[in-house]
């Protein structure tokens, strides 16, 4: 793996937003290895025309040796579900070699870092409160990565990203079993990206002249959970789902669903905009519910 050419990429966490990457790296005519826990997305990325390999970062010494070599590197495996850090960042960033590292790597974080900013628009000078595991992973995450970059040398970039939508990404299971949604006058603000946009600004931010900073993840147009699981039941032809109080939501919501309403923010993605050139292909969610039927 030491003798990759200067252009080699690797995508870690090569799931849905990784295959998209690696599809729009292909059409630049670029070869990126794609890093997957299981024999099984392996498998799958090979019969799709992908170099991939299995590398595990719960091991104790996960590919050491494996994951050197390249000049440009897309992380975007999860935390661990539980807990307060994220070991796997730890172990990513040990399988590195200091004395060559890639030119410069992009996270895919989540808009979780800000906790509950009370529905007040934010830029990425927000400062960081998480208030829930899920947003402290991400948070150490963040940090770790940033001092081993400054450590050695490496450029860095911050996708800060909130709920992800798109073909095969929408909440069809929930609605068909008609299971219920906070009401709507008590629903918090809640922000989207389209999953095709999402990888197109993942190669953009790799390619920009800005590195070192953090952009905010959007398509600008926040509404709330609630509005959402609407729109895509109308979009659908589903029912839209029974409304319940907050008070009865606590008894019936899964603590996951619970967490997202915690928090009520409303991103600013101008920086974004601005700094990478990006012009949204779903600038707004009826344009993307519009790709999705």
């Amino acid at each position: 793996m030491q003798d990759k050419p200067d252009n080699a990429v690797l995508i870690i966490g090569c799931g849905d937003v990784g295959h998209r990457v690696a599809a729009l790296l292909q059409l630049a005519r670029r070869s990126p290895t794609c890093v997957v826990r299981s024999s099984a997305s392996r498998d799958a990325l090979l019969a799709a025309g992908f170099d991939a390999r299995c590398i595990d970062l719960d091991a104790a010494e996960p590919g050491v040796g494996g994951l050197s070599g390249f000049t440009e590197i897309y992380y975007f495996a999860p935390p661990p579900p539980v807990g307060e850090t994220d070991p796997r960042m730890t172990r990513f960033l040990w399988g590195l070699r200091s004395d060559a590292p890639p030119r410069r790597i992009v996270y895919i974080s989540t808009s979780a870092v800000y906790g509950d900013c009370q529905g007040a628009w934010i830029t990425e000078d927000q400062p960081l409160t998480p208030a829930t595991a899920r947003g402290r992973r991400r948070l150490d995450a963040e940090c770790q990565l940033m001092a081993w970059c400054s450590e050695i040398g490496c450029e860095w970039t911050l996708l800060r990203v909130p709920g992800i939508y798109g073909p095969g990404k929408l909440p069809l299971a929930r609605l068909q079993q008609s299971l219920p949604v906070l009401r709507e006058a008590d629903a918090p603000y809640t922000n989207r990206i389209h999953v095709d946009d999402l990888a197109a600004i993942c190669v953009a931010a790799m390619a920009s002249s800005y590195c070192n900073t953090v952009y905010n993840v959007s398509d600008g147009h926040p509404s709330n959970m609630t509005d959402y699981f609407f729109r895509v039941a109308d979009a659908a032809g589903l029912p839209r789902p029974p409304e319940v109080s907050r008070e009865e939501a606590q008894r019936v919501l899964s603590p996951g669903m619970l967490s997202f309403l915690n928090d009520s923010r409303r991103m600013d993605n101008s920086r974004l905009l601005r700094e990478l050139g990006i012009s949204l292909q779903y600038p707004d969610l009826d344009a993307g519910l519009a790709s999705c039927f």
